[in-house]
């Protein structure tokens, strides 16, 4: 596991033994572990954080988490219509495929993969000598990742996270745009992240879409004594399905600068650029309540998603 931290002053070395670079790794993590949120605090924040938990939960329960270790499906996200979305399990469990490849060596710097899901493409960075880091919050992805030789954390994209403002790319592939359910929250908190002129590389649908639907978790395989008694992969959450049209008008109306569009293998990526840096006066009060709802909780946002 190599040191993904982004550099505080002018870089970090690359000396040193595997075992050395990975003590440091693991030191580095530890040092950027969100502090305990302090008794009595603001009673907003909580109830913003339980409404969190209870939209995303399902991404910890035994259906995504089989699938993963199982590296295959079936998986799926069902809407309230009833229409099934199949997740590609199995593509996300393979190695990093051409249409990845598009992406990846369009990175620079340090690289955050959000929602990382079984970390193929931070594994894939990793080879290509870029410091990367994923997060999800799963603990079969975080556990899967770092077994193929990426480093992740378990922590969701409105964490505390090690290096914000200095990261050179963030990663929001595999419809992970659609975190959440609110493109612009998650435009804005991708900003927060990148360093000044950072790149976002996106995936959008290749349809010209702009839906946010709630879903659950599908896996074709619940008995009818389980649907009877309804748990936490029955929770619904919010999400969105957004194409490269409907991206770039949050990205204008948040102040993003397009870079580049392309397609591969039939899915459709789109570049931005990070937009110049809200007043100091704001981007404090983003902070400070974000600190206060995430530290050590269940994480906030969802993993993986698939047209």
């Amino acid at each position: 596991m190599s040191t993904m931290l982004p550099p505080s002053s002018s870089g970090t070395s690359s000396s040193g033994t595997a075992t050395q670079k990975t003590r440091r790794t693991a030191e580095a993590l530890e040092a950027d572990r969100p502090t305990e949120p302090r008794a009595g605090g603001d009673q907003r924040a909580e109830t913003d954080l339980r409404g969190a938990e209870a939209r995303t939960a399902p991404w910890g329960t035994d259906p995504y988490a089989n699938a993963l270790r199982n590296g295959r499906g079936p998986l799926f996200l069902r809407r309230s219509d009833g229409w099934l979305l199949p997740l590609e399990v199995e593509r996300w469990c393979s190695d990093a495929g051409a249409a990845d490849f598009s992406a990846l060596h369009r990175c620079e710097g340090p690289v955050l993969d959000i929602g990382c899901g079984p970390g193929r493409l931070v594994a894939e960075l990793t080879a290509l000598g870029h410091r990367a880091l994923g997060i999800d919050v799963s603990e079969a992805a975080v556990a899967r990742t770092r077994r193929i030789g990426g480093s992740a954390l378990l922590r969701s994209v409105f964490d505390p996270l090690p290096g914000e403002g200095r990261w050179g790319t963030v990663l929001l592939v595999d419809g992970n745009i659609g975190i959440g359910g609110d493109p612009a929250a998650l435009l804005d908190r991708a900003a927060d992240l990148l360093s000044t002129g950072g790149l976002l590389i996106a995936e959008t649908s290749p349809l010209d879409i702009d839906e946010r639907v709630q879903v659950r978790l599908d896996d074709g395989r619940r008995t009818p004594a389980e649907k009877a008694a309804p748990g936490p992969a029955d929770r619904p959450f919010p999400w969105a399905r957004i194409g490269t049209p409907a991206l770039l008008r949050y990205a204008g109306a948040c102040g993003w600068r397009p870079a580049d569009q392309w397609s591969a293998e039939g899915r459709a990526f789109v570049s931005l650029r990070r937009p110049r840096p809200r007043p100091v006066r704001e981007r404090s009060a983003r902070t400070s309540s974000q600190s206060a709802e995430s530290a050590n909780s269940t994480p906030v946002m969802s993993s993986q998603w698939e047209r």
